[in-house]
């Protein structure tokens, strides 16, 4: 807190310095506080680009136990989790350099209501498809126990462990495929003076690329991290959804490529 220029007392209100007011007894000081750019040039597809690091974020979506783990709810049907779990090297890489900048992390990732109430039938039934699944926050044992599938703030929706995570990091709970549905997602990142987005996690071709469409649709610069996804569908699935996010809803990158560009920028 500070003085103004009557020798009143300044409060700040607003998300940290990059959307606040300045308020006193008598005045309000609307002025946001100037930043800087600071411009990175990435090679990409399908064109290189050029962001500003410093209006910029990274969006993890889903890296959580019951899709990722060997415990969890998507291994317990059988499927391989093996290519969630190998992205956990490159991710922390690209969060670690992300943050040595400032940026934000976001984690983005299911967590249901247990009454499940928020959830239209629609979609509720592409995870339980006859009724006798778990499906969205029905009980499910491993040997840890009985647990309820992604159900908020319960082992299922938590990240793994392989993951880094950091007290300042951003966590945002989401109930449908994409993350701006129905959560603060937007509300955040305009408080946050974002305008460049990099996603990585899982699934590529269903909640990550989702929530990368809804961010484009909304007017972000989207550019997914092509070694950061990985999806549990067949191959063909991969390709397309690379293909439609260079040719409509951005661009694609790979994680050593923005970690070498944003370490030879600090």
């Amino acid at each position: 807190m500070s003085e103004n220029e009557n020798g009143a007392p300044w409060s700040t209100l607003g998300a940290a310095d990059r959307n606040a007011y300045r308020v006193s007894e008598n005045v309000v000081d609307m002025r946001r506080s100037a930043r800087d750019q600071k411009t990175i040039e990435l090679e990409a597809q399908s064109q290189n680009i050029l962001f500003d690091i410093h209006r910029a974020a990274i969006i993890i979506v889903d890296m959580q136990n019951d899709f990722c783990s060997p415990d969890g709810w998507i291994a317990s049907m059988g499927i391989d989790v093996g290519p969630a779990q190998s992205l956990s090297a490159p991710i922390n890489n690209a969060t670690k350099a992300i943050r040595a900048h400032g940026a934000p992390v976001i984690w983005l990732n299911w967590g249901v209501r247990p009454d499940r109430l928020n959830l239209s039938p629609g979609t509720l039934h592409p995870f339980n498809p006859n009724g006798m699944a778990p499906g969205l926050a029905g009980a499910l044992k491993n040997n840890r126990g009985e647990y309820h599938v992604l159900e908020k703030d319960g082992w299922g929706a938590a990240i793994i462990d392989e993951l880094e995570q950091e007290g300042g990091d951003i966590h945002i709970s989401k109930h449908r495929i994409s993350g701006f549905w129905d959560t603060p997602l937007d509300s955040i990142l305009k408080n946050l003076d974002v305008k460049t987005l990099f996603f990585a996690g899982v699934n590529a071709d269903h909640c990550v690329l989702g929530t990368q469409m809804d961010a484009n649709f909304h007017g972000y610069d989207t550019i997914m991290l092509e070694d950061c996804v990985a999806t549990t569908s067949p191959d063909f699935c991969m390709q397309a959804t690379l293909h439609n996010v260079r040719f409509c809803f951005g661009f694609t990158a790979t994680s050593s490529e923005l970690v070498k560009s944003l370490q030879a920028a600090l």
